[in-house]
């Protein structure tokens, strides 16, 4: 029996993992498990980090520090509510780009990801001394496709490049999600949220010889923006975790700890039949409503668990660590200014049609397209097909409509003289990561029409949010078109956590130090950033924001409790395939 539980290396600085694997183990579980995600090591074709946030590693080393066995789930697709499911956005490039199937270039890829980031698991197996127990088979393949194929040579190239610790495969427990994921030679798992008798009975009409396991225990949810925080009652999941062990199964907790979606790392859903239905950001947390919060702190599901987990850990459990105090609660005026479109761009690309974020090597960000429209012609609807995910539209550099994916996609537009000088200023939120909808590119994917005329002759100005190292600060003028930099100084004694919160502003990016927080907006439910204190020093800290749609009175406050967001219990979730 396996008492395990999800916490992912990319989700937590480095600083902080011994903090959080220490909490694992206070809280009764032995081992920990995580995905590798793809698009952390190979963010460019070729280019492979593995060190830093990225140093698998080193984290699987201090799991066996802190008395944890490990099992690693390396994908290559991941789901995790994480951007693209964990598939680099590169591969996207290509339109013609087949995922998740036994394509020949798609394997390509696969194979030279994994000669990069399997040669850390298999040294750390514990066939050869190490605390690695189990390596996942790809993640909930069942529930998007039937390529028995592919999944087999999954299975072949983990085996070849040396892993030899149990295999298994994950799916949700209905009929045909187990019937498209299983594989020959490896044992499956089942994830779910309740009823973890008829979930085992499911498992066992399709694999009775294997030992039952929960590979994902969903004992929280994650949220999407312009939606209600997510909960789950402490007692209902520990009762459900009771059962899950009362039948003698291994489980995992998703998520023991979620932490934090930093930067443009968030995916996405599409709701309805997950094929046409409306676009569904996640937020940055990915707290999870989890046993361990997003700052680190045990809850009441924490001790709800703990006491259920005793009754099946066989070693004494250590107490939980006490929290330090987080930073003073204040306020920090961002009065320096830039404009973004004062901002050399990183890209300029000509085309006769409107470039993918992919075809111009941007992962996230926003994309400045610009192109005439001739005239003289009355007012008809500019449609914007296919727009992911967000535009500003300006006609002669006046504002004529703000559009979204999941909203309005059109605007009246005239063009009273010769010509008018039309821009579209394009922001990306997550990629879909979860079902029919995955390989979600960004722009103008469809292209621009007015009325049934498609506009041609473009040109694509990129400004990536990754990296704000080269801003040309200096200027405080505002005026003009376009979002705005917005930049001050957060003054600190000590470094600790904190909760950056933006009342009056209405949706864009912060920094801290250089290093992006992440995406922040006002419809919620998400109202404060998580701060973590490695990121912050003694004295002056650079604190910049962007804004995307305007704001009053530039002040950031500095909260010392996180505001998630009003909240609904949920007794149980059920899903058959991950919405």
């Amino acid at each position: 029996m396996l008492l395990s539980g999800a916490l992912h290396y990319f989700r937590v600085l480095p600083e902080q993992w011994p903090h959080r694997l220490a909490m694992l183990r206070a809280m009764g579980l032995d081992t920990v498990e995580t995905y590798l995600a793809w698009n952390l090591h190979e963010p460019e074709r070729g280019r492979f980090v593995l060190g830093g946030r990225a140093d698998v590693g080193r984290f699987l080393d201090l799991a066996a520090d802190a008395g944890l066995d490990a099992i690693v789930r390396p994908g290559p697709y991941i789901c995790a509510e994480w951007d693209n499911g964990g598939l680099p956005s590169w591969l996207l490039a290509d339109r013609s780009a087949r995922l998740r199937c036994h394509d020949r270039a798609y394997l390509g890829h696969v194979a030279r990801y994994f000669d990069a980031v399997l040669p850390a698991v298999v040294e750390r197996q514990r066939t050869r001394g190490g605390n690695v127990v189990m390596v996942q088979v790809e993640n909930e393949y069942g529930a998007y496709g039937t390529d028995r194929r592919y999944l087999e040579w999954v299975r072949d190239a983990l085996r070849e490049r040396g892993v030899d610790v149990p295999l298994r495969t994950s799916d949700p427990p209905t009929d045909y999600v187990l019937a498209g994921g299983v594989v020959p030679g490896v044992a499956a798992a089942v994830n779910f949220g309740h009823d973890p008798e008829t979930a085992f009975a499911t498992l066992a009409r399709y694999r009775p010889d294997d030992p039952p396991m929960c590979m994902e225990f969903w004992d929280g949810w994650f949220d999407h923006w312009g939606e209600r925080h997510s909960t789950r009652d402490a007692a209902d999941a520990a009762n459900v975790l009771e059962r899950i062990l009362a039948t003698g199964a291994s489980v995992n907790l998703y998520m023991a700890h979620g932490g934090t979606n930093f930067g443009t790392t968030a995916g996405a859903n599409l709701g309805g039949d997950e094929s046409t239905g409306a676009y569904q950001p996640t937020v940055t947390s990915y707290d999870y409503n989890a046993p361990i919060d997003e700052r680190g702190a045990p809850t009441a599901k924490f001790h709800a668990f703990r006491e259920v987990l005793a009754k099946y850990q066989a070693r004494a459990i250590p107490e939980p660590e006490a929290m330090p105090p987080v930073l003073p609660a204040g306020t920090v005026r961002l009065d320096e200014t830039l404009r973004l479109l004062d901002v050399p761009p990183a890209k300029v690309a000509e085309a006769v049609v409107p470039p993918t974020f992919e075809e111009l090597g941007l992962h996230h960000g926003l994309v400045l397209y610009r192109t005439r429209v001739p005239g003289p012609r009355g007012a008809h609807d500019l449609h914007l097909d296919g727009l992911a995910d967000r535009a500003h539209v300006y006609i002669d550099g006046a504002l004529a409509a703000v559009l979204e994916r999941s909203g309005e996609t059109s605007a009246p537009v005239g063009v009273p003289g010769g010509s008018a000088t039309l821009e579209i200023l394009v922001e990306s939120m997550g990629r879909v990561n979860y079902g029919p909808g995955l390989g979600d590119r960004k722009g103008l994917v469809g292209g621009v029409r007015h009325a049934r005329q498609f506009l041609h002759g473009w040109t694509a100005a990129t400004y990536p949010v990754d990296d704000i190292s080269h801003l040309p600060w200096g200027r405080r003028d505002r005026a003009g078109r376009g979002p705005v930099f917005h930049r001050g100084v957060l003054d600190v004694g000590e470094p600790r956590d904190g909760y950056l919160a933006l009342p009056d502003w209405t949706k864009g990016y912060a920094w801290v130090n250089g290093f992006c927080l992440g995406r922040y907006w006002d419809r919620g439910p998400q109202r404060t950033l998580y701060v973590p204190w490695p990121l912050l020093r003694r004295g002056a800290n650079e604190l910049v924001v962007l804004e995307l749609d305007g704001v009053a009175d530039p002040v950031a406050e500095i909260r010392t409790t996180p505001d998630l967001g009003a909240h609904r219990f949920r007794r149980t979730r059920c899903r058959t395939v991950r919405s």
